[in-house]
């Protein structure tokens, strides 16, 4: 009998060592920053210039965004032949150029402040150095995503201002069990027309430029209804910017 005991003991002591570890979310979010380049890869970024093409409504819109480290950003749009900044912010203040009067106006300061608290989280994700900035993530399991098997993590992040109060800003990642990339995420509305809305956003065609790899494709989803797909073209890191770029034009 004892010896009966001793190699179930040992069968199921090889059987343990063989399973799959369970993942916890700094685990996966460890390897999501590995297989995209490595954190001194990312960390070496000073800014980074995305050129490519959105497509809403079944009209061509092609852009240049510009991203810096400290968190400014630029997103300039071709309107038949003209440039239209979409969205900026300069460091401290969020501004965009008026569809009728065809002139830049500044944000309000609400909207400014929640730009501050996410800016830096353009560049790579804001997974990246996520606890430095005081956000959490948790692991909710495994799922499915359009046939996939994924890894569903929730983050928390800095708390987003709304009619001058603090509520709660997460947002829902899909990772890829296999790449440890996201392929989806999904958040509320929190302010505006489509508050309370779930908007989505799609990740794929994952490209490597000078090491580093990014989603190519990025497809927005309102309710599920598509919204807007920004294919890119071209990434560039590091180069060379004019600082003026960020700073709202005078009258």
């Amino acid at each position: 009998m004892k010896t009966s005991l001793k190699l179930v003991a040992a069968l199921i002591f090889c059987l343990t060592i063989n399973l799959p570890q369970a993942q916890t979310a700094d685990e996966i979010v460890t390897n999501y920053i590995e297989n995209i380049g490595g954190h001194d890869a990312w960390d070496s970024v000073e800014n980074m210039k995305i050129t490519g093409v959105a497509n809403q409504q079944g009209t061509d819109y092609p852009f240049v965004a510009t991203y810096m480290k400290d968190g400014r950003y630029v997103i300039d749009v071709d309107l038949q032949g003209n440039s239209f900044i979409v969205e900026a912010f300069d460091g401290e203040n969020s501004w965009a150029m008026n569809f009728q009067t065809q002139k830049a106006e500044a944000a309000d300061s609400e909207t400014s402040t929640n730009t501050k608290n996410g800016a830096k989280d353009e560049i790579v994700s804001p997974f990246f150095n996520y606890s430095d900035k005081g956000y959490k993530v948790e692991l909710l399991g495994k799922d499915t995503w359009e046939g996939s098997e994924v890894y569903k993590v929730k983050l928390t992040m800095t708390p987003v201002l709304v009619d001058g109060k603090e509520e709660e800003n997460t947002e829902l990642f899909y990772f890829d069990t296999e790449n440890y990339v996201p392929i989806a995420s999904e958040s509320k509305v929190t302010s505006g027309p489509a508050k309370g809305a779930t908007a989505q956003t799609l990740y794929s065609d994952y490209q490597e430029v000078d090491g580093k790899y990014l989603a190519f494709t990025m497809t927005n989803k309102f309710n599920g209804n598509v919204g807007l797909v920004m294919n890119v073209q071209s990434v560039e890191f590091n180069a060379d910017v004019d600082e003026n770029i960020f700073k709202m034009p005078e009258d």
